[in-house]
């Protein structure tokens, strides 16, 4: 009885925990010669995760998504062959913003 009742706190726990997971988002590509089924391996693994695709791209093997930490390195050990590049995405300046006042 009690390792029953331990069992389902600890599994309730796992539960909320997962669910409260913050999400990060990141942009995840992949080499250009990697097939398009890991591509869809890797967005189906993060929408199961509780993440969200958030941008597909064209240009490159990849697209964007919020997605929690644990999942990103599941994504990262998909595939020695063709390893995913997970970046973190956000905006990016080059120049330094100025003050309001000017200075």
């Amino acid at each position: 009885m009690r390792f029953a009742l331990l069992s389902f706190v600890l599994a309730l726990f796992v539960a909320i925990t997962m669910a409260v997971a913050p999400l990060q988002p990141v942009i995840i590509s992949f080499p250009k010669e990697a097939p398009d089924s890991l591509l869809e391996s890797a967005k189906e693994a993060i929408k199961k995760a509780g993440g969200v695709i958030t941008h597909e791209y064209n240009i490159i093997k990849g697209f964007a998504c919020q997605a929690p930490a644990s999942i990103l390195e599941t994504v990262s050990a998909m595939s020695a062959e063709f390893p995913a590049l997970i970046e973190s995405d956000g905006i990016m300046t080059t120049q330094e913003q100025e003050s309001k006042a000017g200075h």
